[in-house]
């Protein structure tokens, strides 16, 4: 009989660099910011990693277009909170850093009740579902203030229970180390479940619904266990944001919760998966620093989101990717010149179309402090046909000299593509 041997997989190298950049990031990033807005700022964004990547695994690796997913991540955070208070009153000896698991289980517990009706359907009508989920919850949080607080929300302190080697979670510093190490472990979780038995079914249940079924499997069950696990995760982050902000309020399962969380995994690309957390940063970005510089942050938002569905639709993280494909093959330098005359005339033309913007809103919004203000660094006046004028054509020219630089980058970019193509061609030849 012959001898057994076992063999061992090769240590993936690239990847083990990966996470171990990864990690090294998020133990570093708050040592380079240290000051308390950057790190509440840096606190958000691990919150928001989470919960977007969880996100993800419903709309990128399912194909389940989801537009009730806060309802998860907000029924955790009320469920952290609650257990946040009987922490203090003595009733539960828990430690407050196990508090984010009951806002996971919380999440998984209303997703195992209300997900297998939310399955039962895919495509539009699983959408259909989960917004009706939605709104029913969100009306409910004004209907029953003994659990959702009313619309003064709940309040807690983190500052209680067990203190390990003096860990309170009172500063800010401590509570971001928290979020980082279930930052970590939760992408990294939800990274080994891509590679699962289930995981490789879902993409399956996404991509040919028939020949799952067709070959045995449920594709309901697989859906509804992936809709767990993504609740889960959700239940997490809301826990984790329970604790950062030590409050919660009925908007944590409003729509508009759920929607920034399908805008921006979106924008950040849900074909890969590090996607979301490009679209996890971007949030934190635009809800905490662009709404402070201007009041027109939701429309350049949506001009953004449009632009994106037009001419990027992998989001932000598929042209990482092709930029990175080209660069593996050497072809990226002579591009450098194209990249430098699309940027310059681009951002040109987004002053001028964006003066006029700040123009229109002061107009409506700020007209009683003057027809003057100050737009990146420009002096502007409602009041000055001029002022618009300038504005109209400097938007118009950069445009002109942008569509120039722009088809001279699709030809440059097509021939390289074509000698990649090419050469991948000569490779396998050989």
């Amino acid at each position: 009989m012959a001898a057994k041997y076992y063999q061992f997989k090769p240590l993936n190298i690239g990847r083990f660099m990966i996470w171990s950049l990864f990690a090294v990031l998020l133990a570093v990033v708050p040592l380079l910011f240290t000051s308390s807005l950057s790190q509440t700022i840096l606190s958000q964004m691990g919150i928001a990693i989470i919960v977007c990547l969880s996100y993800n695994m419903l709309l990128g690796q399912g194909g389940m277009l989801s537009f009730g997913h806060a309802v998860y991540s907000g029924l955790g955070s009320f469920a952290a909170i609650h257990t946040l208070n009987l922490v203090s009153r003595g009733q539960i000896p828990l430690p407050v850093s196990l508090i984010p698991l009951a806002g996971g289980l919380a999440g998984m517990l209303f997703a195992v009740l209300l997900g297998w009706v939310t399955t039962k359907k895919s495509a539009t009508t699983f959408a259909m579902i989960t917004l009706g989920v939605g709104e029913l919850v969100w009306a409910m949080s004004l209907m029953f203030p003994e659990f959702f607080g009313g619309e003064g929300g709940i309040t807690g302190n983190r500052v209680t229970g067990p203190k390990p080697l003096g860990i309170t979670f009172g500063p800010q510093i401590q509570l971001y180390y928290l979020i980082a190490v279930y930052t970590f472990v939760c992408t990294a979780l939800m990274f080994a479940f891509t590679r699962t038995p289930l995981g490789r079914m879902l993409n399956a249940v996404r991509d040919n619904p028939e020949r799952v079924e067709f070959v045995g499997y449920d594709t309901q069950k697989v859906r509804y266990i992936s809709f767990v696990i993504a609740a889960f995760f959700a239940g997490i982050s809301g826990g984790l944001a329970a604790l950062n902000f030590e409050i919660v309020t009925s908007e944590v399962v409003s729509g508009y919760r759920s929607g920034a969380y399908l805008l921006f995994t979106f924008l950040g690309g849900a074909t890969f998966f590090f996607g979301p957390i490009i679209g996890a940063v971007l949030m934190v970005l635009a809800f905490v620093l662009l709404s402070e510089f201007t009041k027109a942050w939701l429309l350049y938002l949506g001009l953004v989101f449009l632009f994106m569905v037009m001419f990027a639709p992998g989001g932000f993280a598929s042209l990482i990717m092709m930029n990175v494909r080209v660069a593996a093959f050497g072809k990226l330098k002579p591009l450098w010149r194209n990249y430098l005359a699309l940027f310059v005339t681009g951002f040109i033309a987004f002053a001028g179309a964006a003066s006029m913007i700040e123009m229109v809103y002061h107009l409506q919004l700020g007209a009683a402090l003057g027809s003057q203000l100050t737009f990146m660094g420009m002096q502007l006046n409602t009041a000055s046909a001029g002022s618009w004028g300038a504005a109209a054509a400097v938007m118009l020219v950069a445009l002109g000299f942008f569509e120039l630089a722009r088809r001279r980058f699709a030809l440059k970019w097509g021939d390289i593509q074509e000698s990649i193509e090419k050469e991948i061609k000569r490779r396998e030849a050989l």
